[in-house]
C-alpha cells in the first residue's frame, strides 16, 4: 500500500477537516494491514472486528507487548529493507519492526517536516550526546541507533560529545563551539544522558559551558533513572543555567512508530498531534476518558504500511490536556506522558 502524505503544513487542518481526512486514511490501513498481515488478521477475527469504516476511537489496538510476541508484518520479506528491533530487559524478546522501502522513505519524509518546523530548512552542525558507535548493518537498528541515525540525516559537521570512558570530551567541545557556536545548531541527546552530562556532571565539576545558540532535542524519558527524575520545567532551567540553552524540545514516540513523533510545543510545553498522527486516552478497561484525565496513551500514525502499527496502546501513562487552542497556533491535540505504567518494563530507545 502506497501512502501519499498529505500536501498540507503539519498542524495546519482544524478539528473537523483532521477528522475527516484522518479516520479515512486509517481505515483504510486497518483493510490494508487485514488482508496482508496473517497475524493481525487472526487477531482481528479472535476479537470479532468487523471490516467496515469505524470512528477513530472505534479502530481496533495492538498492545505494544505483542510485536514482541508475534511477527507483524504486511509486506512480502523479501521487500524488507530495514528491521527496527526495541530494547527490552535482558533475556526478553525484543519487538521487530519490519519496514519495506515504501514505508521507510514515508518515515524519513514526515521526520523532515517535523524537523523542518524545528531548525528550519537547512542541516546544522550536530552534537551529539553519545559515543561515536557505528551501525556496522544498516538494514538492522536497534531502538538506540535508530533514533540517532534517524535524527543526525538533519544534522552535519556531527560530532559525538562523550569518549570511550563515557565521559564528555571537552577538547572536542570547544572545537566544535568554536568552529560552528556563533550560528544555530543542533544537539541531539537522549532525555537521561542530558541530565547526566550537561547537568549533573557539569554541576559536579563546577563548569558551564556556552550553547546558547543551541538547538537541543531530547527524548526517551527517564527509564532506571526515575528516581532522580525531575521536572520539565526545572529540566529547562537547569539547562539554561549551565549551559545558557534556550531552545529545547522533548520528544516522545514509539519504535513501533518509527518517524511519527511529537514533538513539544514551546508555548504550552505539551506534545502536539500532526496531520500524520493522533491519540486517545484509556483506562484500564480501555474505556475512553475525557480530557485532563491519565490513562493508557493509544498512538495512531499514518505511516506503518509494512506492518500494522498503526493503531498501537502503549504502557505509557498520559493525559490530552486540550484540542488547538494554543498561543502557537499550530492546530492538534495537546497531550502530556506522565511515565510508564508500574508494571512495565523499565527500558527504553536510550537503553542498548
Amino acid at each position: 500500500m502506497n501512502i501519499v502524505l498529505y500536501k498540507k503544513k503539519l498542524f495546519s487542518l482544524n478539528k473537523k477537516q483532521k477528522k475527516m481526512f484522518f479516520e479515512k486514511q486509517i481505515n483504510l490501513l486497518t483493510q490494508h494491514h487485514y488482508k496482508k498481515s496473517k497475524s493481525y488478521k487472526q487477531i482481528l477475527d479472535f476479537i470479532g472486528y468487523k471490516l467496515k469504516n469505524q470512528k477513530l476511537n472505534q479502530i481496533p489496538f495492538l498492545p505494544a507487548q505483542l510485536f514482541k510476541k508475534f511477527e507483524l508484518i504486511s509486506a512480502p520479506k523479501e521487500k524488507i529493507s530495514k528491521i527496527l528491533i526495541s530494547s527490552g530487559t535482558t533475556g526478553s524478546t525484543p519487538s521487530k519492526i519490519y519496514l519495506d522501502k515504501a514505508n521507510a522513505i514515508n518515515q524519513i519524509k514526515a521526520l523532515s517536516d517535523i524537523m523542518t518546523s524545528i531548525i528550519g530548512n537547512y542541516r546544522l552542525p550536530m552534537l551529539i550526546i553519545e559515543q561515536n558507535l557505528s551501525v556496522k548493518n544498516r538494514s538492522i537498528f536497534n531502538a538506540k541507533s535508530a533514533a540517532i541515525y534517524g535524527f543526525s540525516i538533519f544534522g552535519r559537521n556531527h560530532t559525538y560529545l562523550l569518549k570511550g570512558n563515557n565521559e564528555i570530551d571537552y577538547n572536542l567541545l570547544n572545537g566544535f563551539l568554536k568552529n560552528f557556536g556563533k550560528k544555530p545548531f543542533l544537539i541531539f541527546g537522549f532525555t537521561n544522558q542530558v541530565f547526566i552530562h550537561l547537568i549533573k556532571k557539569l554541576s559536579s565539576q563546577s563548569l558551564k559551558s556556552n550553547l546558547k545558540n543551541g538547538i537541543l532535542l531530547h527524548g526517551g524519558g527517564w527509564k532506571k533513572m526515575e528516581k532522580i527524575k525531575i521536572n520539565n520545567k526545572i529540566f529547562k532551567q537547569k539547562l539554561f543555567e549551565k549551559t545558557k540553552l534556550k531552545k529545547i524540545y522533548n520528544y516522545y514516540g514509539l519504535v513501533e512508530q518509527t518517524g511519527s513523533i511529537f514533538v513539544e510545543c514551546d508555548k504550552c510545553s505539551c506534545f502536539v498531534t500532526s496531520i500524520y498522527s493522533d491519540v486517545l486516552i484509556r483506562d484500564k478497561h480501555f474505556n475512553l476518558v475525557k480530557n485532563g484525565k491519565k490513562g493508557f496513551i493509544q498512538l495512531f500514525s499514518l505511516l506503518p504500511s509494512s506492518y500494522p502499527g498503526h493503531s498501537i496502546l502503549t504502557e505509557d501513562i498520559g493525559e490530552i490536556i486540550k484540542e488547538n487552542n494554543c498561543d502557537c497556533k499550530n492546530k492538534g491535540k495537546r497531550f502530556l506522558v506522565h511515565g510508564r505504567a508500574l508494571q512495565s518494563e523499565t527500558r527504553g530507545c536510550s537503553d542498548t
